[in-house]
């Protein structure tokens, strides 16, 4: 017999009091099913749970960490913070800021965390889910559970935290933050990235596209035999 079905938001407001990975969330709850406070007594007897006192640390250190790819047409400045210095230098969390931002020019996330996401952009990918959803004609209740899947999918497309990490799929950003964050016994907050790409948002004169296909039919042209 199965256990009782652990939604996302279940996991994820667990993984917000206790720091533990994704996985280590859900297997807590199956375990304890679906009981928090269970499930958030299991994980620290494992060990996986912050310890309390160290929730209320102010994350003032880190690190800037810059990457470029690509032969410098991609460019990355991320900024992750921990409580200090020391913990800052560490090789662990030196590592993680060079893995976040090689993850941020690979994946190219628009956003730190889902709560940032604007409310209008959610609404209008919400409407946008349930109007592809209707198409299919099945119940509401049916349509409901399709329409938290495409936002699951969303949220993992545009959110850095919740992307799979891309040298670990089995892994979130979150995931792998939350780890390094229990090795090193420190708070560990991704502030804020920025991405740059060659070229994007620059658009190309309608003249000077008129003038390459006015270039290549001429060339063509001179190209057949006479």
């Amino acid at each position: 017999m199965s256990g009782p079905a652990i939604g996302p938001q279940q996991i994820r407001a667990l993984r917000e009091k206790t720091g533990a990975g994704i996985l280590a969330c859900q297997n807590a709850l199956k375990e304890s099913g679906g009981d928090e406070g269970q499930a958030i007594r299991l994980l620290r007897e494992k060990g996986l749970a912050q310890q309390a006192k160290r929730a209320g640390q102010l994350a003032m250190e880190g690190q800037i960490g810059a990457y470029l790819h690509a032969g410098g047409k991609i460019g990355v400045l991320v900024e992750v913070n921990c409580v200090t210095d020391f913990a800052a230098r560490s090789d662990e969390f030196q590592a993680l800021v060079k893995n976040l931002a090689m993850q941020v020019a690979a994946a190219a996330p628009r956003y730190v965390k889902r709560e940032d996401v604007p409310d209008a952009e959610l609404a209008a990918e919400r409407e946008i889910c349930a109007a592809q959803a209707r198409q299919s004609g099945k119940p509401d209740a049916v349509i409901e559970k399709i329409v938290t899947g495409k936002m699951e999918k969303y949220f993992q497309e545009t959110c850095l935290l919740d992307q799979p990490f891309i040298k670990d799929q089995e892994k979130t950003v979150a995931d792998v933050v939350n780890d390094v964050a229990l090795r090193i016994r420190e708070n560990i907050s991704v502030l804020r990235f920025v991405r740059f790409q060659l070229g994007e948002g620059i658009e190309r004169p309608y003249g000077d596209f008129a003038g390459e296909v006015a270039e290549q039919v001429a060339a063509a042209h001179e190209a057949k035999p006479s």
